[in-house]
């Protein structure tokens, strides 16, 4: 999939657990490990926003295009 998403990298930049994360934008540990694994298959504006807001960072912090 050429959407790469990485939350992982602004986790660890931020020195935060995944469980952390979740609690605090108010999603199950299992769907945010959907999310981080690319299995998702979409991603709601609110939510971006959340993880953007906790983790301190713009959208493509988080997202990112590479072509196949």
């Amino acid at each position: 999939m050429p959407i790469i998403v990485n939350v992982d990298v602004m986790l660890a930049t931020r020195k935060m657990r995944s469980n952390e994360l979740a609690e605090r934008i108010g999603m199950t540990t299992a769907n945010l490990s959907i999310l981080k694994t690319g299995k998702a298959k979409a991603i709601r504006f609110s939510t971006l926003e959340a993880i953007c807001e906790v983790l301190e960072c713009q959208p493509a912090d988080i997202l990112e295009y590479v072509k196949e």
